[in-house]
């Protein structure tokens, strides 16, 4: 590859031309091997299949007729050579122009999309406020009563009637207007009574019925339900209660701690809940504050985003929802069978956030060009460590893998951010009745809390 010149055309923001040449023995060495590989498919009068001499194919089919294979297999290592040379930051992929193809090889105008440098506006002094929530004593015991309802043990139950709570085994069958319908019939189901998992009004008619009693249910299916032949429609299940099931629940003890936990007394396990629930209560406060200033910050970005950009977002978005889905067993195709969906469709839907997360990291790399940030070696050591853990794979191979130098923009786009969030202006909401002759309800009072 020679590299030749990169021009702006006039009238064209963020475009530029990058003009390079392939020289002639390179090209000519490329023709050679597409005539090897393709002579054995071209039929010729007057000789055997692959025995047709190259000069003979090209004036049946025309001079350049192994051309275009042959500047395709160059043009994958020489445009990133001419975009190396160029010295430009592109993005998406190139409209490429041969220009001239004669006895000097040949030339190759590519046209491309550049990467936009954007400003951001004011981007200290930005605000937000969050709402300070303290983790309750309604919260802890939650969380205690759903660790003990997983340790609880069944034991049958023969001496009362089904209530809420317990989990009867039932066979039933279903039938409307007389009629059963698919997958209205089932033997040895375990349904757990006022879990809501059955149709609405179905649960509470299991209670209080005993185990060996057959009954009827009768039921109304949602105006919403997943099959429209059934939606809205009356239905009578006939039910048999089979067996029944009580879960006995742990004492909340410390020997309870023991067993669930590397604590040794309740007390001790109850403060790791509280301080687990804290901390989700806190970062839940951190990302809305992050949502707030980043919104703010979008809003001050000036500058032209190729169209290219957002396109190219939006499919790294589909893709990734593919993978995502993938390891669920499924792919897109199922996908829109089941969502009336198509991937056209899919791309509306992710668009919008595409155009948010370009126009993000555009602005927090101007914000770190502005304020010259640069990660340090250790930070950059300690990210690739982090991606080898990640991934289950060798230090070495995730280098490999991954561009230093996309390590290190990562890097300074959050730098950028935790800058702007130093900088912002936050205040803390808190939570407090009035005091008042008459009752009133709480309202919020607002206390300045710049971080």
């Amino acid at each position: 590859m020679n590299f030749i010149s990169t021009t702006k055309p006039e009238g064209e923001n963020n475009v530029a031309e990058i003009r390079f040449s392939i020289d002639n023995a390179t090209f000519q060495e490329e023709v050679t091997k597409v005539f090897k590989k393709r002579a054995a498919k071209i039929s010729v009068p007057g000789f055997r299949p692959g025995k047709a001499p190259r000069h003979v194919i090209e004036k049946m089919y025309g001079k350049g007729v192994f051309y275009e294979d042959a500047i395709n297999n160059i043009l994958p290592t020489a445009y990133p050579e001419a975009v190396a040379a160029s010295g430009l930051s592109i993005v998406g992929a190139p409209e490429i122009d041969i220009e001239a193809i004669d006895d000097n090889g040949v030339t190759v105008v590519a046209k491309v999309t550049l990467r936009p440098e954007l400003t951001v506006t004011e981007y200290k002094g930005l605000t937000a406020s969050y709402k300070a929530e303290k983790a309750t004593e309604e919260e802890i015991e939650a969380e205690l009563n759903r660790v003990r309802e997983r340790q609880g043990r069944q034991i049958e139950v023969t001496d009362r009637a089904a209530a809420n709570g317990d989990t009867a085994t039932i066979d039933y069958s279903g039938s409307v207007d007389g009629v059963k319908f698919e997958g209205g019939t089932a033997e040895d189901q375990p349904l757990k009574l006022g879990s809501g998992t059955f149709i609405p009004g179905f649960e509470d008619q299991v209670v209080g019925h005993n185990v060996g009693e057959t009954f009827d249910v009768n039921v109304t299916f949602p105006t919403e339900y997943h099959a429209e032949e059934l939606a809205g429609k009356a239905a009578v299940f006939v039910v048999t209660i089979k067996k029944l099931e009580m879960t006995e629940l742990p004492e909340l003890d410390d020997e309870f701690a023991k067993d669930v936990s590397e604590f040794d007394t309740l007390a001790e396990y109850k403060n790791e809940i509280k301080a687990k629930i804290q901390k989700g209560k806190d970062d839940a406060a951190d990302q809305e504050v992050e949502n707030q200033l980043i919104e703010a910050l979008i809003a001050k970005i000036e500058g032209e985003i190729p169209e290219a950009m957002y396109a190219e977002e939006t499919e790294n978005m589909v893709r990734d929802y593919d993978n995502r889905l993938r390891m669920q067993g499924l792919d897109l195709k199922t996908y829109f069978k089941y969502t009336g969906l198509d991937l056209d469709a899919l791309r509306r839907q992710f668009r919008p956030q595409a155009e948010k997360q370009i126009r993000l990291r555009l602005g927090l790399e101007a914000i770190a060009k502005t304020e010259e940030l640069v990660p340090t070696e250790e930070a950059v050591a300690a990210e690739f460590e982090k991606l080898a853990t990640a991934y289950s794979l060798e230090l070495d191979k995730v280098k490999e893998l991954v561009p230093v130098e996309e390590i290190k923009g990562d890097l300074k786009t959050r730098m950028a951010m935790e800058l702007v969030k130093a900088n912002a202006k936050i205040t803390k909401k808190t939570t407090r009745a009035k005091k008042a002759k008459a009752e009133k309800p709480a309202e919020e009072a607002t206390e300045a809390a710049e971080q």
